[in-house]
Order: C-alpha cells, then sequence, then structure tokens
C-alpha cells in the first residue's frame, strides 16, 4: 500500500492550519462521528491525526471511561498532538508514529475514524480493509473527507473561484482526486464492507458570515503555492498570498455572493 504524494507537508505552519480548519470542521465532523454510532465507554482509533485534533474530539464524545490512540506517519505531528494531550490534560489519549494500516495494537477497537485521510492513499479501499482487521466484530468504520466539485460562488466572486481551481488542479496534478463523494461507496465496498451508510454537508454563507470559511481557503492556498508554482497552474505573483484572504472578503461582499464551500462526506460501515 502507498500513499499519494502529501502535498501539505507537517510544517509547524501546515499543523497550526490544520488546527484552526479544525475549528470549523468541528461542529460537523461531531455530528457525523455520534450520528455514526461514537458514543461514549468506546476504544477508538484515530488514523492520520496530525495536531490531534479528530482524536480530542473523540475523546470527548467517548468520556473517560473512553479511550483514544491517535497515529500519524509523521514525526512532528506526533510530537505536536502529544504536546497538545499533555496541554489539556487528557490521559485516554495518546499518540503513536507509524502507519495504522501496518501497525499491531494489543487489543481491537470499537471503532477507527479519520479525517481526510483516504484522498491522500493511493488504494483507499486497502487502507480500508486493513484497518478493518484492528476493529472488533460489529465495530465502526467512519471517515470523513472532502469534495470540492460544487464549491462556486453566486453571483460570481471570481478570486474565489479561481481558488477552487487552483486547490483542484493542485492536488489532482499531484495524484489526489479531492472529489470524494463518488469514490467513497466503492471504496468501502471493495474492501470487503457492508454496504455503508453517508451523509454530505456543505458550507454556504455570504457576506460577513463567510469571511471565516474564505480565510481558511486562503491558508490552504498558500500552503499549496510551491505545488502550484511547481505544477505551472499560476505563479506566486498571480496567488498573491499575502492579500489573498482580504481581497477574497472584500470580492464576496461587494458583489455580495453567496459562497458554496467544499462538501463535507461522511461515511461510515460496520466491520
Amino acid at each position: 500500500m502507498s500513499d499519494v504524494t502529501y502535498v501539505l507537508g507537517h510544517a509547524e505552519r501546515e499543523l497550526s492550519r490544520l488546527q484552526v480548519q479544525a475549528r470549523l470542521l468541528e461542529p460537523v465532523t461531531r455530528q457525523f462521528l455520534v450520528e455514526a454510532g461514537i458514543t461514549t465507554g468506546m476504544r477508538v482509533l484515530d488514523v492520520g491525526s496530525g495536531a490531534g485534533d479528530v482524536a480530542f474530539l473523540v475523546a470527548e464524545i467517548v468520556g473517560p471511561s473512553g479511550a483514544v490512540i491517535g497515529t500519524d506517519k509523521a514525526a512532528s505531528a506526533v510530537t505536536a498532538a502529544t504536546q497538545n494531550v499533555r496541554n489539556k490534560s487528557l490521559p485516554n489519549v495518546t499518540f503513536s508514529e507509524g502507519d495504522p494500516a501496518r501497525m499491531s495494537f494489543d487489543e481491537p477497537f470499537d471503532a477507527v475514524v479519520g479525517r481526510y485521510v483516504l484522498l491522500f492513499q493511493a488504494e483507499p479501499e486497502l487502507m480500508v480493509r486493513k484497518l478493518a482487521r484492528h476493529v472488533r466484530p460489529g465495530g465502526l468504520l467512519v471517515f470523513h473527507e472532502p469534495d470540492w466539485v460544487n464549491a462556486r460562488s453566486v453571483p460570481p466572486a471570481p478570486t474565489y473561484d479561481r481558488c477552487c481551481a487552483w486547490i483542484n488542479d493542485a492536488f489532482l496534478h499531484s495524484g489526489i482526486d479531492a472529489n470524494m463523494a463518488s469514490r467513497l461507496y466503492a471504496t468501502f465496498i471493495r474492501a470487503g464492507l457492508v454496504a455503508p451508510w453517508m451523509r454530505m454537508q456543505t458550507f454556504i454563507a455570504g457576506g460577513l458570515a463567510c469571511a471565516d470559511f474564505l480565510q481558511a481557503v486562503a491558508d490552504l492556498v498558500e500552503t499549496l503555492v510551491p505545488t502550484i508554482e511547481r505544477l505551472s497552474i499560476a505563479t506566486a505573483t498571480e496567488v498573491g498570498a499575502a492579500t489573498l484572504a482580504e481581497r477574497l472578503k472584500r470580492e464576496a461582499s461587494a458583489n455580495d455572493s453567496v459562497i458554496v464551500g467544499r462538501s463535507e462526506i461522511a461515511i461510515w460501515a460496520r466491520a
């Protein structure tokens, strides 16, 4: 099993960006996890933990009688997550470095969860199949993935629309399909799981209500600038990362645009 190129990296700035993004995603991820069946007392494996935000959310849901083990292949991410867990004083959360599809654990889990993980896998069905081995019979596999296909602005806010195109192109030309809605069902079926449940939510707002989301889009584009330049999608000057967030907000407000964001997709099934 191999990953496609992880174009976002694990630099300190990127880990900070993920934590800001996590605050925007927290309500929808929480809703997905609870509806899927994550509940008090569960022992949960979080894959691709980054700085630990999903693991901390799961820890809130499972409570002190539950436990969460977070994993990430990047040592810098595990170091940051471990420091964060110390700061939060959460004795039921631990982090380990490694590929969870290849790791061994002392006992099976009640659930495996992950956010924005499968899109970075060259063979996501193989990863899901291997992760399913860590789950007890009847346990859950729950993933939250993005889909950018319907992101748009009405009436057009051209800078936002360009940002969405840059993001899609940077991912696609790096071997990453960031439009997961059409792929996830087949991924679970090919992994040998029963027909999964799925949900979709989408950010949509206008005026000042979309400011935080537009900031998050600008931050993502800034992270992708080296890839965008390397692939000749746009130049750093064209992107103008230093002023991008303010231009996005100003343009959307001036045009009275409704900003439709990427879709948030949940998929889950029982092992």
